[in-house]
This record gives C-alpha cells, structure tokens and sequence, in this order.
C-alpha cells in the first residue's frame, strides 16, 4: 500500500500473479553507482530504500553527451552518496541533461531538485504532479488540519490512532530536497526526443494525479514507475484532502488505457522488482484482483461496516499502527467505488462515524 508519505512500507502482494518473464539474469547492486544496460543507451540502476522494497529502480538514458535521468530515489545520505557513484562510474562521468520524474512519491522524485542543481538543467514532470507535490512539501512542519481528523475520525480510527496522525502529520517533506521553482510540463501524448530516439508520455490516474509513463516504439521499451508493478500492487488511496474521490475507477480506468495504446511486446522497466515483459497479462491481473477485491468487500456489506471493519475483506496481512493510514486510503477507494456502482451507501452517525452498507 502506498499514501506518498511512506512508500518503503506501501505495497500489498498481488493474490495470483501472471506468468511474466524476466529476461535479465543478474540485476544492478543497490547503491553501487553501476548499471546493467537493458536497451542501447538505456540503463538500469538501484537507489536504496528502506523498509520492505529495500530499492527503487531508476533510469539513465543516453542524451546526446549526456544522460537524462528518469526517477531519483529518496532525498537521503545513502541515496546522494550512491548518486555520487553512479555520475562516476555508470554515467562516465558525462552531465545529466534533464531530470525527468514519473510522480510525487518522495521515493521517485526526492533528489530531483538536488541533480537539477547539480547540473542545472530542467525537471520534467507533468503539472498536477508538480503543483501538488509542491503543496505537500508545504505542509511540512504544519499542524494536522481539523479536516483531517474528521476525516479519519469517520473512518473509525481510535484517539491513540489520531493522536499518531496529529504527531505524523507534515512529514512529507523531509524526504524531497528543495524542488526547482519552475519545470517543464509532460502532457499525455506528447512526443519528445531523448538522444536518438523520441518517447511518448501516457498518463494514469488514481495511485498519484497524475502518473507519466515514457513508452519508446523504437525500443520497445516502457519506463512504468509505479503504473505497472510485477509482482506487487501500487496502493490506491482516498485523502483527507478529497474524501469522497474515487480513485480506484480511475485507477481501473488507467490500466485499460495503458494497455490499449502501448503494445504487449514492450519490456518493461517499473520502479520496483525487475524489468518484465508480459505487460498485457500483468495488466489483466491487476484489474482482476481489484474486482475480487471489491467482490469479497460488497459481500461483507450485509450488515453495515466501518472503514476500519474492513481491512480483512482486502488485506492478507495484518493493519499495525505504522500502515493504519495506508490501509484505510484505499479501503476508503474500495467502498466509494462500490458507492459510484450503485453497489454500497454511507450513512454517518451521531458521532460523525461513517458507517457502509450494501445498497
């Protein structure tokens, strides 16, 4: 599961998985500065990470005397030393040309500013990415707004669990060096040139606002972030900040569009476990397993539920302090999806609890 503030502990395992295949044998050291090349002038590269994931993937693509970067890994010292070793050994010593990050997660764009800096080139994002991850570095230091607790409050969190919040909340920040005033937009369906080659941007919505991918026809390649993951499915979470968003439709609705305009023959690089191609079938996968979900969630509907009732009917695993926040943004994604089909409704109590019901 993953709510942007603590992508290390942010994923939940897929329950049946497709059969992908994983053409490379051997996979970059973390935090070695070294690369294994995946595609002429395309290469692969580990950042550390704590928590379960461990690492993220990034990207080096060869930009004329340069290299553009794709994702940057958490804004650590572990992660700006194992920068220092990459722009030494795999990158040859050669500039970065542009920085381009997928999404807000401080895991994907936490060094962005510092390598833009560094060498003074241009962030490529698209702009509700941008623009939101700025207003979340905003609230660092701030205190948890009312909304907020109300928010979790309705869910049915205890004060032990809202006091964790109000103690938490702001922490977003810390993990992002001071991002650049100013970027370039990615729009979906632009095409733009990386060295010899041009990528195309394809955009999806519900894990962030809105997630590039950069799909090379040339290459047959598709750099996914989080959008399509292998063996673990990128979290989908309502907010405070929108409480009655659906973002697994959208989610639901991304993945269809990914898989209609990027061939199955891709390989694919995604920001965590290894490059695969399968992207089709990984794709069906992750829509299958969020109807399932839904399913076993419709059917514990009969009698009327609190978000916080309902973790068992999604979640193999159980919900600890450190993930109660994770869990409930996309238990909250699971019920108001049921609640645009028509299939559960809400009511709040006198205590201002929300309680769910099948419709």
């Amino acid at each position: 599961m993953r709510d942007g503030i603590e992508e290390d502990a942010s994923e939940t395992p897929e329950p049946r998985k497709p059969r992908l295949v994983y053409p490379f044998e051997a996979a970059p050291e973390t935090g070695s500065g070294q690369a294994v090349e995946v595609a002429p002038g395309v290469l692969w590269l580990r950042q550390p990470l704590g928590g379960s994931l461990g690492f993220i993937n990034v990207w080096a693509i060869r930009d004329g005397e340069g290299w553009a970067v794709i994702d940057t890994g958490l804004q650590t010292k572990e992660t700006s030393q194992a920068w220092r070793a990459a722009f030494a050994g795999a990158l040859g010593g050669l500039p970065v040309t542009r920085v381009i990050v997928t999404h807000l997660h401080p895991d994907h764009v936490g060094l962005a500013g510092w390598i833009a800096r560094k060498f003074d080139v241009r962030l490529w994002m698209t702009r509700l990415e941008y623009f939101q991850c700025r207003m979340l570095v905003a609230d660092t230091g701030r205190e948890a707004p009312e909304d907020g607790v109300r928010f979790f409050h309705a869910a049915g969190w205890d004060d032990e669990a809202i006091d964790n919040y109000k103690a938490r909340f702001g922490g977003f920040g810390k993990a992002i060096y001071q991002m650049p005033d100013s970027y370039r937009r990615l729009t979906d369906g632009e095409t733009f040139r990386i060295g010899d080659h041009d990528w195309r941007v394809v955009t999806g919505q519900g894990h962030s606002p809105d997630h590039a991918c950069l799909w090379c026809p040339e290459l047959e390649v598709l750099i996914s972030g989080d959008q399509v993951l292998p063996r673990i499915s990128s979290n989908v979470s309502v907010h405070p900040t929108e409480p009655d968003a659906d973002p697994l439709t959208d989610w639901i609705t991304s993945l269809a569009k990914v898989k209609a305009a990027v061939p199955d023959s891709v390989l694919v690089l995604p920001a965590h476990n290894d490059p695969f191609r399968g992207l089709h079938a990984r794709i069906d996968g992750l829509i299958s397993g969020h109807e399932r979900a839904l399913t076993r969630l419709a059917g514990k509907l009969s009698e009327p539920k609190r978000v916080v009732d309902v973790f068992g009917a999604l979640f193999a695993r159980p919900i600890g302090p450190d993930i109660l926040g994770m869990a409930t943004g996309e238990a909250l994604a699971h019920l108001n999806c049921l609640i645009g089909r028509g299939l559960a409704a809400r009511e709040k109590d006198a205590d201002a609890v929300n309680w769910y019901r099948a419709a």
